[in-house]
């Protein structure tokens, strides 16, 4: 069945658009123009920047530059748009100009379109709304865009990402609770060293957790200064005085998060540090994530030819030849969702190097790595909680058997009998195969009422600390 066009015009001329889309002639040229690989513009981003038309057309209404009709127009639209119902319609490429023009005028087309549709006016008409004059009015895809990425990659954050990390700090909160009293061998260099607990194990992986959700949650400070009002290169050339202000309000109002109007935007539409910023530290929680996972997988690992000293969920069979084998399967989509973001960061740091002069022109790539990175973290660190960390079971038996043959047990009695006589203990014990008191006592540097008195592993861990 052929497809039926229209023409539509834009300032290079006439081009077919299809007549079931409500994308105008700058989207139509940008899919000819840039049919490069399958990423598209995430949709979060374009709710951003339909939230951003909305809150524009009710500044510029109120500032005396739009009629109280046609911002009408365009905020029916938007509230269209954002219910879902047009999400085909936004369907160009990452892989565009820089500044993100063709997406910006993408939103544009398609708010004209809509209001077009619905006040019985043709499709590329340009009414009443028209997608330059109108819906982008005081505004520059070179301030819009990379308003959108902070808004989108906040509110994604603040509301999906946080959350799901303090679900799982939580978990390893209640776990630290449940596995005070296990005392288990501590190990450094992938050798046996000093007991400790294994909530103080869990210790270190809630507080890596704890940390790096604060650092993202810190570098949100970068993010809520706004470039709107800016225009083009920050001047706020073609905005009526006072937007800058009124629409960081209104955004901030619709969003109920503390946006403002940047003192500088120079510097924020120059460059893009705050989201490279922003960025780095989604990287430091896939680093994190990525310790903590291994950590797991090497506790858990065996059953019986490992360490064996954490029970992990099982959840599905593991091999197609080896029948009976359980993998840790989470560990291992976790390690690879965390290599992924740190790839994506240094995407994003180049990115956010390669500005020049006026405008950074990497915008959708940055954008579209954080918001990736952020969707792979949140549901990442979801699924890890479900599926492994909320039923894992310490081996008790295997816990106790590894630290009864633990060596580094003699670490205690250096105060007492000196650094080379507990060396010598722990060396003989090794050799002869016998366990540390046998040594001890065979060697004659301490008695065993002593050594028994000394050597014991729940002293050790210090749990009063």
């Amino acid at each position: 069945m052929t497809e039926s066009f229209r023409l539509e015009n834009d300032s290079m001329g006439s081009i077919e658009v299809p007549n079931t889309a409500l994308w105008g002639a700058q989207t139509q040229r940008s899919l000819i123009n840039f049919a490069i690989g399958q990423d598209k513009v995430p949709l979060k981003l374009i709710y951003s920047l339909v939230n951003i038309k909305s809150a524009a057309a009710k500044c510029n209404y109120r500032l005396g530059v739009l009629s109280k009709s046609k911002a009408d127009f365009i905020i029916k639209a938007c509230n269209e748009i954002t219910t879902g119902v047009h999400d085909d319609q936004f369907p160009l490429s990452v892989w565009q100009t820089g500044s993100g023009t063709q997406t910006n005028m993408n939103v544009n087309e398609v708010i004209s379109n809509i209001a077009s549709l619905r006040n019985s006016h043709l499709l590329g008409s340009h009414q009443p709304i028209h997608p330059n004059d109108h819906v982008n009015r005081s505004q520059s895809s070179n301030d819009v865009f990379p308003a959108a990425i902070q808004i989108a990659t906040t509110k994604e954050i603040i509301f999906n990402l946080l959350p799901e990390v303090d679900l799982l700090i939580k978990v390893f909160e209640e776990k630290m609770d449940k596995w005070r009293d296990v005392v288990k061998t501590g190990r450094t260099h992938l050798q046996d060293a000093v007991p400790l607990t294994l909530a103080q194990e869990a210790s270190a992986w809630k507080e890596q957790l704890l940390t790096a959700r604060n650092r993202i949650s810190h570098s949100l400070d970068e993010l809520f200064p706004l470039p709107l009002g800016g225009t083009a290169i920050g001047t706020g050339l073609n905005a009526p005085a006072g937007f800058d202000n009124e629409i960081a309000v209104e955004i901030s109002s619709s969003t109920k998060l503390p946006f403002k109007s940047a003192i500088n935007k120079f510097a924020i539409m120059a460059s893009h540090d705050g989201l490279v910023h922003t960025m780095s530290e989604l990287k430091m929680l896939a680093i994190s994530l990525f310790k903590i996972v291994n950590d797991l997988r090497l506790l858990s690992c065996g059953p019986r030819a490992g360490l064996g000293e954490l029970l992990l969920p099982e959840n599905e069979p593991g091999s197609s030849i080896m029948p009976g084998k359980i993998n840790p399967t989470q560990c291992e989509a976790m390690t690879m969702v965390c290599t992924q973001v740190i790839a994506l960061e240094t995407a994003v740091a180049m990115a956010g190097s390669g500005g020049h002069l006026q405008m950074n022109a990497y915008k959708p790539l940055i954008g579209l790595n954080l918001l990736q990175s952020i969707d792979l973290l949140s549901s990442a660190c979801k699924s890890s909680r479900v599926a492994m960390v909320e039923g894992i079971e310490p081996n008790v038996s295997k816990i106790q058997s590894n630290l009864e043959q633990s060596l580094m047990l003699v670490t205690s009695l250096t105060p007492t009998i000196g650094y080379e006589k507990a060396s010598k203990i722990a060396q003989y014990a090794h050799a002869k195969n016998i366990t540390l008191r046998e040594s001890a006592k065979a060697l004659g540097y301490i008695d065993e009422e002593t050594f028994d008195r000394i050597v014991d592993p729940k002293s050790m861990t210090n749990m009063q600390k």
